[in-house]
């Protein structure tokens, strides 16, 4: 099956990535990827090429696997400092398992960690794991960071975090997701 004939999600042709200036598949979906990907450039002051996005991430735990995509991991200094995950629907629903993304995604605690549905955001602090603010308008530009950066710890996850973490994202993310969504995978053992 193409990416441009799932079942499940309207596809309606393909547009232009803001990020890399490729051509993608126009869905739902991207197009609020893409508002995403232009509020952190344009309204928050990041530098396209300090966003990764859609980072394919492999999650194991004891004999199950599966894969999903990382929407964006904005870096400064050599660290990523913010995690935005992108999901449609309700935030609080979501907000366990982005926080738990956040400390599978890389050896160290991605310090901001955002969920968003495109239309509202939750910004959790990666080390408490508290909601610190809520909305679009809240999430740290990169002048915030900035001035944030001397408290944000790195801290390398360990171990039980790491595979407790990764349990609730493929509990959460890829078991409970859409066989047919082109972001999770889920592979054979």
């Amino acid at each position: 099956m193409s990416e441009l004939s799932n079942p499940h999600h309207l596809v309606m042709g393909t547009l232009k990535d803001f990020l890399t200036g490729r051509e993608i598949p126009d869905t739902h979906d991207e197009r609020y990827r893409q508002k995403i990907a232009r509020l952190l450039v344009s309204g928050k002051g990041f530098d396209k090429k300090d966003i990764k996005a859609g980072i394919d991430l492999e999650v194991a735990v004891k004999g199950k696997k599966g894969r999903l995509k990382v929407d964006f991991l904005v870096h400064d200094g050599g660290h990523a400092v913010m995690l935005v995950k992108y999901g449609p629907g309700s935030l609080v629903t979501r907000r366990l398992s982005t926080l738990a993304l956040s400390r599978i995604v890389l050896p160290y605690q991605v310090p901001v960690v955002v969920v968003t549905n495109g239309e509202d955001a939750e910004i959790i602090s990666g080390d408490t794991g508290k909601v610190t603010a809520e909305g679009l308008e809240n999430i740290p530009g990169l002048e915030t960071i900035l001035r944030m950066r001397p408290l944000f710890s790195f801290k390398p996850i360990k171990p039980v975090i790491f595979e407790q973490a990764s349990g609730i994202v493929l509990a959460c993310e890829i078991d409970g997701a859409c066989p047919c969504d082109s972001d999770v995978c889920i592979l054979p053992e």
